[in-house]
């Protein structure tokens, strides 16, 4: 464990793993070649946050000794940032099994175009990925991207409430 903390530890765990969802994330983009949509992207900011907190916290303990309690905090604000992730996941696997309606932008009705003139024109500017329709299933256990997420961010909180509840290590002696 990094200088004996299991709070550290667990916030560069959390670290990598968004670190690792987030290249997931670009690989499915542009490897894959699966357009997110809105929600998508907006289910990567939580990791987006995740990863500096976790530089910070290293940064902060190596450089200048850092509290255990420092660590604790910014275990806290992840393990919040997962769990609204999680909630995100939750509303968006729900759109895109249509259990409710989603965002109009991304799965309301198409707006009016206009013309057949300005129609065409339109289309070849605009490029609406919608969130109500999946792209991608495992083909196993039936779970979209956002499932994935879901499961993920519920990971990620079980291993931040662990770094705050694991006891902290006793001082070193003088």
């Amino acid at each position: 464990m990094p200088s004996g903390s299991p709070a550290l530890a667990a916030l560069l765990a959390l670290s990598a793993v968004a670190l690792a969802a987030v290249c997931g994330a670009l690989f499915f983009q542009f490897v894959v070649g699966i357009a997110p949509c809105p929600l998508c992207y907006m289910q990567r900011w939580a990791y987006y946050f995740v990863i500096p907190c976790g530089l910070l916290g290293m940064l902060l303990r190596r450089a200048a000794g850092a509290p255990d309690r420092l660590i604790r905090g910014l275990l806290l604000v992840i393990l919040l940032a997962v769990l609204a992730n999680a909630g995100l996941g939750i509303y968006h696997s729900g759109v895109e099994w249509g259990f409710w309606p989603g965002p109009a932008e991304c799965s309301g009705p198409m707006p009016q175009l206009g013309s057949v003139k300005d129609m065409l024109a339109n289309l070849d500017r605009v490029k609406v990925v919608r969130c109500d329709e999946v792209q991608w299933r495992d083909p196993v256990l039936g779970l979209s991207l956002a499932g994935y997420n879901v499961l993920l961010s519920l990971t990620m909180a079980i291993v931040a409430v662990w770094g705050l509840l694991a006891p902290a290590p006793p001082p070193k002696p003088l």
